[in-house]
């Protein structure tokens, strides 16, 4: 199978409004290239570093995600450029992606990361925690993110039903924090959550952006 031809094999069975988003991570430029080739504009990276070469030597219209645990001093190298960051997990990170969006004279589109999963390796906020930040007088002043939904990762794990449930509490963070706090706010509509071997269970739980990567592109 072809890179080409897994994408159009993955993307003739989304629904409309879930966005694939193509984990490239690992993966050398000619294999995005034949991806971006197919049509697919929105690619996921883990690693700044890779993020970054990345974005210097392919097209511009491409969308990219960090989609990895984000260090705070790391930010600076993609905020002139990172169409979303999904695994923000801290206000200290938050202020951090705020001061270098404001540099880059730019808001950058942020997704909030739960944990979801029964691993301790996973990181991610409670869903108390998650008020808290969104309700204090530190979140009112960031002026350059924009909250547009969650993230999350299930556990690693055969049994289904568990993964379910944890995309379900997932779903469910997100109608909380719709209904208490983004009431008014219709760009936050974003559940990143899915991946190759769970994503046919996350769509159906209510996922809007599915990360692929081996699925397209191979096993690493």
């Amino acid at each position: 199978m072809t890179i080409t031809q897994n994408l159009q094999d993955i993307k003739s069975e989304l629904p409309e409004e879930v966005l694939l988003v193509a984990v490239s991570k690992t993966k050398p430029v000619e294999a995005i290239q034949e991806a971006y080739a197919a049509g697919q504009r929105v690619f996921g990276e883990n690693k700044v570093q890779e993020l970054e070469t990345k974005y210097n030597e392919l097209p511009k219209d491409i969308e990219w995600h960090m989609i990895g645990h984000l260090q705070t001093n790391k930010v600076k190298y993609i905020a002139p450029f990172v169409h979303l960051i999904h695994a923000v997990d801290s206000m200290k990170l938050l202020k951090m992606i705020n001061k270098e969006a404001l540099k880059s004279n730019r808001t950058i589109n942020c997704l909030l990361q739960f944990h979801i999963a029964d691993e301790s390796t996973k990181f991610g906020l409670s869903i108390e925690e998650a008020q808290e930040l969104l309700t204090s007088e530190a979140y009112e002043q960031l002026q350059n993110i924009n909250i547009v939904g969650v993230m999350g990762m299930a556990t690693f794990t055969d049994d289904q039903q568990q993964v379910r449930n944890e995309f379900t509490n997932l779903k469910r963070y997100f109608t909380e924090l719709k209904t208490s706090v983004f009431a008014n706010k219709a760009d936050f509509k974003e559940i990143s959550m899915g991946m190759s071997g769970d994503y046919p269970i996350a769509i159906e739980e209510g996922s809007t952006m599915i990360r692929v990567g081996s699925n397209i592109f191979g096993s690493r």
